[in-house]
């Protein structure tokens, strides 16, 4: 109750405000970005006294507080910077429009529907707005920054307006004079006189319907809160563009003046290097998003924030919770942001060096990209102590669990905060179990539904099988070894799709991670089609290869694969041997048994 106003203002009224700098943006809000068609249509719309909708606007000098702009050129007329009284949330296309063609002197500057840069002046033709109502859209016209059209490439004038009297001569009434157009009637007793009564017909039947149109106007209280607002202008926004935290975290930062952009991406013009460059040095955690930063840092405060709540004596609901939330994020203090910003970039480095000794080299193989959240907030509080062995056992743990058990896809904001204090606890006592390992649990039949290589169970398992030094059938070398050096490799089938669609096996069975594994294109090129007793025995024979069975064998057993079954072209033994050892290395990365086939 309270959170806002509904009333209608006043077209002339809403531009004064706009051009006194007394209605801004906040700078959150994209740029200006309407056509020269739009604004012709929104003028003839207002000229037909037709509804463009309703705009919305946020009081100021509440506790959100916004780097502020003037919309695009009001810039150009104030001599000052002025603190607005509101803010536009919704109505910037429109508002920014009507300001250009009407509340300014310059020529607007806008775009063709091809998108090529334009300037434009707007002009009504009185006689035709008059004579034909229905067919205003041709009556409205727009003009380059000479006031002429041209035509035979430029050398032929058919409409000259660059002049006061030559407008007044051809009845063509330019739109930034609406307001104000009592000069205009001068002139035109002045240059034109006998088509003085044309014009005060002109005047009572458009130009009074300008300055009598009223817009529908929705006030936000400035008691609204940041989460509030940001809701409100995703809903309202209809042109598709979404506003990120970051973005708003960054308008806020901005109202005192500290240049969160700056910090993140960098600037060359201010001689700042980027926190985000110095992050992603760490090919693992190049991608990293400025948001996952914020929530790291919105974690971290809130977590000492809950711990001063406690040391205050603060019990129940009086005792703030850790949060990973977007209302949190959008919360968060620049002072928090200033105090945890260095330490937590240190924290995702220590972050990338945790996954690559669970294994995990490229960004493509990260299960979740969200769980390094928690990781990234966690590695910062312990900084080099995550090294000892009773406190890493505890953390690949933790990380195994969320990833197999595929507890961090979806929203994950109440896990995150929970993760990181009671893995806090948990490596101070053995009892206080986590909730994401203790919940965690991987089920013998999921192995037959992985079938695409971007679920998170899927990519771990290939990262599991991966540590255990997985070698390649042809090269005789680690497969991460040759990723490294570039050779081409993928996740191909074991018993091929083709000896399968052979053999009657269905395709979802052929296409489950338990028939697949990582291999070089050489050793695919050998598997081909045929059934893996003819193809090993090829790879063996091979002149580059040369392999006894027995060799060949311990290569299989790499990839946590039984040889017999293979040899044998019996693909149900195969894939229950398969079974088996993949589920004793899912067991030992969890820390827990397996549960079996319901």
């Amino acid at each position: 109750m309270g959170t806002f106003d509904s009333t209608r203002t006043g077209l002339p009224d809403l531009l004064r405000d706009i051009r006194s700098g007394q209605i801004q943006l906040p700078d959150f809000q994209r740029g200006w970005v309407w056509d020269d068609d739009h604004i012709r249509d929104l003028l003839v719309s207002i000229s037909n006294s037709f509804p463009i909708g309703a705009i919305m606007l946020l009081e100021t000098g509440g506790e959100v507080r916004f780097q502020t702009r003037p919309l695009e050129g009001v810039e150009k007329i104030l001599p000052k910077p002025v603190d607005p009284d509101l803010l536009i949330l919704d109505g910037q296309q429109r508002l920014t429009t009507l300001t250009q063609a009407i509340g300014l002197d310059q020529p607007v500057q806008t775009r063709t529907n091809k998108n090529k840069p334009i300037k434009r002046f707007y002009y009504f033709d009185m006689e035709r707005m008059l004579n034909d109502p229905q067919s205003r859209e041709e009556a409205v016209i727009s003009i380059d920054e000479t006031r002429q059209l041209r035509s035979n490439f430029g050398r032929d004038i058919d409409l000259d307006l660059s002049t006061r009297e030559l407008e007044c001569q051809r009845l063509f009434f330019p739109a930034n004079r609406i307001l104000d157009w009592s000069e205009y009637l001068q002139d035109i007793n002045r240059y034109n006189p006998e088509r003085l009564p044309l014009f005060l017909d002109f005047q009572r039947q458009v130009l009074d319907t300008f300055t009598r149109y009223q817009i529908p106007v929705i006030k936000l209280n400035k008691d609204n809160r940041k989460e509030a607002v940001c809701i409100v202008f995703e809903k309202v926004n209809t042109g598709g563009v979404s506003l990120s935290v970051f973005e708003l975290v960054t308008a806020s930062f901005a109202a005192e003046d500290y240049n969160l952009r700056d910090d993140w991406f960098g600037s060359s013009i201010r001689n700042i290097q980027s926190r985000r460059g110095r992050i992603e040095e760490d090919d693992l955690l190049k991608g990293t998003e400025p948001t996952e930063f914020l929530q790291a840092a919105t974690l971290l405060f809130t977590l000492r924030r809950k711990q001063a709540d406690i040391a205050e004596g603060r019990t129940g609901k009086l005792v703030r919770p850790v949060s990973a939330k977007r209302a949190s994020v959008l919360e968060l203090p620049l002072s928090a942001y200033r105090e945890w910003a260095d330490p937590l970039e240190r924290g995702f480095r220590l972050a990338g060096r945790f996954l690559r000794r669970e294994a995990i080299f490229r960004r493509k193989e990260l299960p979740y990209t969200t769980q390094v959240v928690p990781l990234a907030a966690v590695l910062t509080l312990l900084e080099e102590r995550w090294l000892e062995p009773r406190i890493y056992q505890k953390l690949s743990q933790w990380y195994w669990c969320g990833v197999l058990g595929e507890l961090y896809g979806g929203a994950v904001e109440t896990r995150i905060a929970n993760d990181l204090e009671e893995l806090l606890a948990w490596f101070e006592d053995d009892n206080q179990v986590p909730r994401t390992v203790r919940d965690a649990s991987f089920q013998s039949e999921r192995l037959d539904s992985l079938r695409s290589r971007l679920s998170a169970a899927y990519k771990g398992i290939n990262v599991l099988m991966l540590r255990e030094g997985a070698q390649d059938w042809f090269w005789k070398a680690g497969i991460q070894e040759l990723d490294t050096q570039d050779v081409n490799l993928d996740i191909h089938h074991i018993f091929p799709r083709a000896w399968c669609a052979a053999n009657g096996i269905p395709g979802e069975q052929c296409d489950s991670i338990l028939n697949k594994t990582p291999l070089s294109y050489k050793a695919n090129r050998k598997i081909g089609g045929e059934a893996p007793s003819v193809y090993l025995r090829k790879i063996q024979q091979h002149e580059q290869v040369r392999l006894q069975d027995h060799q060949m064998d311990r290569l299989l057993e790499t990839h946590a694969l039984d040889p017999l079954p293979m040899r044998n072209d019996d693909f149900m033994a195969f894939t229950e041997s398969r079974r088996q050892r993949l589920l004793s290395l899912i067991s030992r990365a969890m820390g827990k048994a397996v549960e079996a086939d319901s």
